[in-house]
């Protein structure tokens, strides 16, 4: 029991009989034995693109009474935050393969960094058990077969590196030919001089440029929604482009569209490059905080089924 004397606390009393001066002396009572909870299960999105709920079963004691009542106002509450906090951040570092063979190494690691926490509120945490309820999406970027058409990645790598060839002391890519038709398809009105003497085209744009000819009434049939991109530039500025998979065929361009977006989409341009190059997963980029929703995530979450139209 922790008694408190016109406010000022006094040595921790008890266990048996205590006594207290009416008015004058308050008290909490403090339960001393090893107790327990369970972190409800959730949904989180693995270092591979994966989908699995999982939860956590942790015990805990209170080691120091007056720390526990002097330093922290509801320690359940703060116990099971900090320790459903720790288990998000392990598991979004982790393929599914890994979470799944090591469950005893990442509980004893969660069992150290939860107790960083809890030991300045006079508790400690025992024992830590990770939990895998089920995995609702494999990973996508299995070895299986590439995920994202080859023909894309390396538009992707020509708008997104291409000084490459540069850096590497001028030496051509294994790929020139494939990489310059792409380029012809996608301008056609290039410039009859030197390949050094074309502008480089931005990120989105050429993403965009790519999409266009995968749009089709069975994409919109299945998407049936409007994004609007706004891609933060290296330089600090931001460009907007829009997604429009409502009506007809689809259309996507550069600027606004033209109805309100059901979803708004924030990402910086290379975040954008790795989610072109299968490096980033959309619900992964949106657990990291890398990309920013305004609207309903699940419709957000059907660019997935954009990016596999690709195919």
């Amino acid at each position: 029991m922790i008694v408190f004397r016109l406010g000022r606390i006094r040595t921790p009393q008890g266990p048996g009989m205590v006594l207290l001066l009416p008015f004058i002396d308050s008290f909490q009572r403090v339960d001393l034995r090893t107790r327990a909870f369970s972190v409800p299960p959730c949904k989180l999105a693995s270092k591979d693109g994966a989908v699995l709920s999982v939860g956590a079963d942790v015990q805990f004691r209170i080691w120091d009474p007056v720390l526990s009542v002097m330093t922290v106002k509801d320690l359940n509450t703060a116990t099971r935050m900090t320790a459903q906090n720790a288990m998000t951040k392990a598991l979004l570092k982790r393929p599914l393969r890994e979470i799944q063979m090591e469950k005893p190494k990442i509980s004893d690691q969660l069992l150290l960094e939860i107790n960083d926490v809890t030991r300045a509120w006079g508790l400690e945490v025992d024992r830590v058990e990770l939990a895998v309820e089920a995995v609702l999406q494999l990973p996508q970027d299995s070895p299986a077969g590439p995920s994202l058409d080859s023909t894309l990645q390396q538009l992707a790598l020509h708008f997104l590196g291409g000084g490459m060839s540069s850096v590497a002391g001028g030496a051509p890519l294994p790929e020139p030919a494939d990489t310059l038709d792409m380029v012809n398809e996608v301008e056609p009105s290039a410039p009859h001089g030197g390949a050094g003497s074309s502008p480089k085209q931005p990120v989105a744009e050429g993403l965009l440029t790519a999409l266009k000819p995968f749009l089709s009434e069975a994409l919109v049939s299945q998407v049936g929604a409007c994004y609007q991109f706004n891609v933060v530039l290296p330089s600090g500025t931001q460009s907007i482009y829009f997604l429009d998979l409502t009506t007809g065929q689809g259309r996507v361009g550069h600027g606004e569209p033209d109805a309100i977006p059901d979803v708004v989409v924030e990402m910086a341009e290379e975040d954008l490059q790795a989610l072109l190059c299968r490096d980033l997963r959309p619900l992964g980029a949106y657990m990291s905080g890398r990309l920013k929703v305004k609207g309903d995530l699940a419709v957000a979450m059907k660019l997935e089924a954009v990016l596999r139209a690709l195919k």
